[in-house]
């Protein structure tokens, strides 16, 4: 049990009464024997004084002596005049001063009932009015009022139970707090999926009806119709397995399986999963290792070269899949804010501190302001591409992450934007 400042308090308040009690007997019985003293060497001095005067010839050391001696003579000659030696004293002032004593002892007993009983109240009216106060404070925790300041500093076992009862109301606080931020969160991460899957699905329903309406629709129109529905499609499907894959990584259930990997096989990986994409814009990607890479900018008959070079592959533990579903991420986020008939540059290196991917695009660049903001779920800049759900470039980085890795990015408007990957060793 914790300590009992308060009954150690009341202890010592305790004991310190007693004492001063104790010390107070104790000289009322040393007054009570000088009383006595004084009483009887009085009216002895008078029998002296007095037969000294009746019987002048009487040696005053013989009347000492007799008063000294104490032969065994049983006799009571007292007892001739009314007085018993074991109940009365023959000193009239003794009994008087017997009974002040008496009657100051029995004030004093008094007085220390009265002190311990009143101390013995208010112990019991301060444990009281804490438990009221806890009971009060339980009731507002339990409608919910975590705004309560009960900390205490003494450590009786009230007040740490008071003080563990502040340490609930602010945990329960905290999670209230959260529970209300995580409903915020969700209602606003419900809303931008109803969004995200609200627009394609109108275009395709927009398309379907008017595909159905018009049967002798042209083939050419007709086709490409057809072209925007499976994009709109595809853009949904990886929406939702984006959405399915962060849900994983939020409730903790992915088991990553760390290796050692190669980045030119992650780097070729993620090209071939952007390659139809690719196609479609006219972009060509140049991939190989950093320094080599340099060279193909301003050297493009150098490329061959580069991917025999490239064959000296850096090494990184991370697991394969999941590192190239983030690298495809970002490097399908180049392309598509790429410019038709444009590169982009996917190149790796290693040092003694990090294994490094960097992703260069030639494309619009990213604004300031969004740049802070893109790793946020849902977010799309002010110069997103229609077909971006914003939420490829979270799942990123929350993979890159788990392999303790991070991500910097710098972008500049108008000549394009460069992610660097690393992974720390």
């Amino acid at each position: 049990m914790k300590n009992k400042e308060s009954l150690k308090r009341y202890l010592i308040i305790f004991s310190l009464i007693f004492l001063v009690f104790a010390i107070l007997f104790f000289v009322m019985n040393w007054l009570q024997y000088n009383q006595y003293t004084q009483n009887v060497n009085l009216v002895i001095n008078q029998m002296v004084a007095e037969i000294k005067k009746q019987y002048p010839d009487v040696d005053i050391n013989e009347i000492i002596s007799i008063l000294n001696n104490d032969n065994g003579d049983t006799s009571n000659l007292l007892e001739e005049y009314g007085i018993n030696i074991q109940k009365d004293s023959a000193i009239m002032q003794n009994s008087t001063d017997y009974n002040v004593f008496a009657l100051i002892s029995i004030g004093i007993l008094l007085l220390l009932f009265i002190t311990v009983f009143v101390i013995f109240i208010l112990y019991q009216k301060s444990q009281n009015k804490k438990i009221k106060e806890i009971t009060k404070y339980i009731e507002e925790i339990n409608n919910k009022n975590y705004m309560l300041d009960i900390g205490e500093n003494s450590e009786d076992e009230l007040s740490i139970l008071k003080n563990e009862l502040y340490k609930i109301t602010i945990m329960l606080k905290e999670q209230a707090e959260n529970s209300k931020k995580d409903k915020i969160s969700l209602k606003k991460s419900l809303e931008d999926i109803s969004h995200q899957l609200k627009t394609p699905l109108t275009s395709i329903t927009i398309m379907l009806d008017n595909i159905l309406d018009n049967p002798n629709m042209d083939v050419n129109t007709r086709n490409e119709f057809m072209k925007d529905i499976y994009r709109e499609i595809a853009n949904i499907n990886f929406f939702v397995q984006s959405l399915l894959k962060l849900s994983k990584f939020d409730a903790d259930t992915i088991v990553f399986n760390d290796k050692e990997e190669k980045l030119k096989d992650i780097v070729e990986e993620a090209v071939k999963n952007v390659s139809m994409l690719c196609d479609l814009k006219n972009i060509e990607i140049k991939s190989g290792e950093e320094k080599e890479l340099e060279n193909t900018k301003n050297h493009s008959n150098n490329l061959e070269k580069v991917e025999k070079k490239a064959e000296q592959n850096q090494i990184v533990v991370c697991d394969l899949k999941w590192q190239i579903e983030a690298v495809t991420n970002i490097l399908k986020n180049s392309v598509e804010h790429s410019k038709e008939n444009s590169k982009v540059y996917i190149s790796y290196n290693e040092n003694n501190m990090y294994s490094e991917i960097v992703i260069k695009d030639e494309g619009i660049g990213i604004d300031k302001e969004d740049l802070k903001h893109i790793f946020e779920r849902f977010y799309k800049g002010k110069n997103a591409s229609k077909d971006s759900v914003g939420i490829g470039l979270a799942l990123a980085k929350t993979i890159i992450e788990k392999d303790n890795g991070y991500i910097i990015v710098e972008s500049e408007l108008g000549k394009g934007t460069t992610f660097y990957i690393r992974y720390l060793k």
